[in-house]
């Protein structure tokens, strides 16, 4: 048997990130699509129905917000999308209404987050599954101007750096192009 392989997808907000991933999987019916994101306003509810209508089919869908580890659907190909989101989510799960963040906040958001993914991780290599990440290229822009945002590029790019080295292959999108950038 072959071994599948885990990939991460990354790079800047609308590179085509998402569409590349898609595209790995192209003509794969038995797949699972992992999505992370919370409709919580009229702008996320129209970019998730287009990501929905650009997506075969017969492609399976799991809506989960926090956890990666119970995936309900048995399919050869997974498709995470996105690692970002489920940073922010266990970010602000943690933080609640409240507005202070603190070191002890970050640091239980990054290991939360960081648990899901290894389950995931650790799933497709045990049951050898094609497993596909998607997340943002948070630290090649500007410093942010406030300290939440600061410390959410902190979080998301150790968040990016441990899915990096927990993975196979690395791409790189820019302007809807993908470089290898670890085999």
């Amino acid at each position: 048997m072959t071994k599948r392989m885990i990939e991460l997808i990354t790079g800047g907000a609308r590179s085509g990130k998402s569409q590349f991933a898609e595209d790995l999987l192209q003509g794969e019916g038995s797949v699972t699509y992992i999505a992370s994101s919370e409709v919580r306003d009229e702008e996320m509810a129209l970019r998730v129905k287009k990501h929905q209508d650009r997506r075969p089919r017969e492609w399976k869908t799991w809506e989960s917000p926090l956890k990666l580890g119970d995936c309900p659907y048995d399919t050869d190909h997974y498709l995470m999308d996105c690692l970002t989101l489920l940073t922010t989510n266990h970010l602000f799960h943690l933080l609640g209404s409240e507005d202070d963040l603190t070191p002890e906040i970050l640091e239980e958001a990054e290991k939360n987050t960081c648990q899901e993914i290894l389950k995931l991780v650790t799933f497709a290599r045990e049951k050898n599954k094609h497993l596909i990440f998607v997340t943002n290229e948070v630290g090649s822009g500007i410093v942010p101007e406030n300290a939440l945002s600061r410390a959410f590029r902190d979080l998301q790019g150790r968040v990016n750096q441990y899915v990096g080295n927990l993975v196979d292959r690395v791409y790189l999108v820019v302007c809807g192009q993908g470089l290898c950038i670890k085999k």
